[in-house]
Formats: structure tokens, C-alpha cells, sequence
């Protein structure tokens, strides 16, 4: 799951209808410059050209100019696309009308393209530490003797602190969407990973009748790439 920032104009930020059943986080801010010195991070860009090409096409080379390594692209009807040009310095183009499958695609290969996704990393939440370039993880500095599937699980829930995602969504990040076991594979892994977690099991959260989620009291998670190099 890619974490996305929209640049819109549009009353009440909606781009792509098809984002609604994608898992991406997404924020939205207003398509102006001025509002990307305080622009949160994210993973993947995306500028609304629907509507107003020249005020999009000026935005894109203004965050090219500053040297930003986020993928950029391009949200644009079928009719503009004779208007975009290498020099509008994106990425890739996204048409509004693209299905869930065609937008998810492109927001993997941009997001995996970003020079940030190569680099060794470590998620930090409340006492827990995952190292995701040796693929280990410890709780207040103790090691967790984890099976790949339980790293995995651990690492999707620390990297969404709070977040409370259904069982099905688990299953499609964490074991993909080609898994065809039940969702039970959930239920049983959250209670290995429970137990190896010890007096800090409660970090994994149930939620009745929806699913789980990494409770944390943090503001939020911490990515540190010089320590996962030092």
C-alpha cells in the first residue's frame, strides 16, 4: 500500500473514483505552490489536470525544478492527453476513467521506482523495531523469532499504526492477491504473532466485527534509513 498526496482543485477532492476501492492512503491539498513547502510526505504524486491543463502542467515543472524524487502523475482526461509533452516533467499519465487494476498498477511500478523504496529502512512504533532490509524485528530490544508471513504481518500493521484494517485487506497485502485460503490464515497468524510478542501482545488490536489493528500511543511511525546503514 502506497501512501498518495492529490493535487486538486476539485470540491471535495475526489480524482479517481477508482481510488475508493484501493487501500492507498491518500491526502488531498489544494492544487496551488504554494502549498507544496508544507506538503506531507508520501509515496506517489498525483495532479489533477482534468479540468485546468496549463495550471497542472505549470505545477508538475515547478516540483521538478525543486528536484523532488516522488513519482508524479498525472490524473487527465482522454481529450488532453494530446497536450502532454516530456517536458511536463511526469512520470506517467493516469486516465480519470481507469478501472481499480490499471490505477493500482501504476501506483506500484511509480512507487517502486522512487529511489526511497531501495533504500535499508527501520520502522519504529511503540518499543517495536523492524528492520525491513534484514527482514528482523524486535520488541524494547528484544529479537522476534518470526516466520516470513508473521514479519510481514507485523511490518504492514507497524508501518499503519491505528489503522484498522479488515481481515480481506490483510490477506490481499500481506499474502497477495493470488491467496486463495481463508480468512482464518489471518486469525491464526495474528495469535503466533501474539504470542511471540509476549507481555506486548495488546499491540495488536482486534476490532469487533471488522478486523485488526497496530495500536500505538506514538504520533506516528518513524522511518530512519542512516540506522539501518550504520
Amino acid at each position: 500500500m502506497a501512501q498518495l498526496l492529490i493535487l486538486t482543485s476539485a470540491v471535495g477532492g475526489e480524482v479517481l473514483p477508482a481510488l475508493a476501492l484501493l487501500s492507498h492512503g491518500i491526502r488531498v491539498i489544494p492544487a496551488q505552490p504554494d502549498q507544496l513547502i508544507t506538503a506531507p510526505d508520501s509515496d506517489v504524486i498525483l495532479v489533477d489536470a482534468r479540468t485546468n491543463l496549463m495550471a497542472a502542467k505549470s505545477l508538475c515543472q515547478i516540483m521538478q525544478t525543486t528536484g523532488s524524487q516522488v513519482p508524479l502523475l498525472l490524473v487527465i482526461t482522454e481529450g488532453g492527453l494530446a497536450a502532454v509533452s516530456p517536458g511536463w516533467g511526469i512520470d506517467d499519465v493516469i486516465l480519470d476513467t481507469a478501472g481499480p487494476a490499471e490505477v493500482d498498477a501504476r501506483i506500484r511500478l511509480a512507487a517502486g521506482r522512487t529511489p526511497r523504496a531501495e533504500e535499508s529502512a527501520l520502522i519504529r512504533a511503540a518499543g517495536v523495531v523492524i528492520d525491513e532490509a534484514s527482514y528482523s524485528a524486535k520488541v524494547y530490544g528484544r529479537p522476534l523469532d518470526l516466520t516470513y508471513k508473521e514479519f510481514e504481518l507485523l511490518r504492514f500493521l507497524a508501518a499503519h499504526p491505528s489503522r484498522v484494517f479488515t481481515r480481506e485487506q490483510l490477506l490481499s497485502e500481506v499474502w497477495g492477491y493470488d491467496y486463495f485460503g481463508g480468512t482464518r490464515t489471518v486469525d491464526v497468524h495474528v495469535r503466533r504473532l501474539r504470542a511471540k510478542l509476549g507481555d506486548q501482545e495488546s499491540l495488536i488490536g482486534t476490532v469487533r466485527n471488522v478486523g485488526y489493528r497496530f495500536n500505538v500511543q506514538e504520533p506516528e511511525v518513524v522511518r530512519d534509513p542512516s540506522v539501518a546503514r550504520a
